[in-house]
């Protein structure tokens, strides 16, 4: 079957029978999942701290869902109208717009305390018309600057994607580092066509210090580091509601960040 981003641009292709069926297929849940919790892995942020997060491409809520779990504020944009609608359905947490992302951001800058994405970027390699501002080297240009830019230094920015190539790598780091990040690229399960996941580790300042240094892939039995990552889920999901500190609970903090974010949006 054909890669989803050839066939059609992403606000077409996932429209509302698309997103829909998205959303609720349980495979792909585990999918996101898991992908979100090994960039938040790779994000490297600071133990029981707060933290504004930028989920890029959120889609219907999917990875936000675990951002909540995890106790996190965020921000999500997308450019398809119809998996916006599903998360509105859905209520999720996070503050919700929409975004082409090639073209770029429009935030303040170091508003975010990190950023993830799942399974997006992979869409900006596809030029849809001749216009020199939809060729791919433009699109990245502009996405990985302003990225840079809205993120807080030092901070990280972890990109899942699906590369149909050694070249589209190249370009996409390539880019990205020419943008001001530093970091690259991690590959778990390289070795497992199946398991093979592709993470683009970015770093905003930091000094070239332990905290900026590239994580190592995973390597050895996909199940069972996914078995021992959900024991590790459950475990810390058990003691936040023995503790009671749940990701629902709008405390002082919450309300301030939520303003900070209506005003961040209403420069847009």
């Amino acid at each position: 079957m054909s890669r989803p981003e050839l066939q059609a641009p992403p606000e077409i292709y996932y429209g509302d029978v698309e997103a829909k069926k998205y959303t609720n297929n349980t495979r792909v849940q585990q999918i996101q999942a898991d992908m979100t919790y090994r960039a938040l892995e790779l994000l490297n942020l600071p133990p029981d701290q707060p933290a504004f997060l930028l989920d890029i491409g959120c889609g219907s809520g999917l990875s936000g869902e675990i951002l909540d779990e995890e106790g996190y504020h965020w921000v999500g944009c997308d450019i398809a109208p119809s998996m916006l609608e599903v998360a509105l359905e859905r209520e999720v947490e996070g503050d919700l717009f929409l975004q082409d992302i090639g073209q770029g951001f429009g935030f303040r800058p170091g508003s975010f305390d990190g950023a993830i994405s799942i399974s997006v970027i992979q869409w900006l390699l596809n030029a849809e018309t001749s216009h020199p501002t939809s060729s791919p080297p433009h699109r990245l240009t502009r996405f990985f600057t302003t990225l840079h830019a809205a993120l807080k230094n030092p901070s990280r920015a972890v990109l899942q994607f699906y590369p149909s190539s050694d070249d589209q790598i190249q370009l996409i780091t390539s880019i990205a580092m020419k943008a001001g990040f530093g970091g690259g690229i991690v590959v778990d399960y390289p070795n497992s066509k199946k398991a093979k996941k592709v993470y683009l580790c970015l770093f905003v300042g930091g000094g070239g210090g332990a905290q900026q240094q590239l994580p190592k892939g995973l390597e050895g039995d996909e199940e069972a580091e996914a078995r021992a990552q959900f024991e590790k889920r459950r475990e810390r999901l058990r003691s936040r509601e023995k503790s009671g500190k749940r990701k629902n609970i709008k405390d002082r903090d919450w309300i301030l960040k939520k303003k900070e974010v209506s005003m961040i949006l209403s420069r847009l």
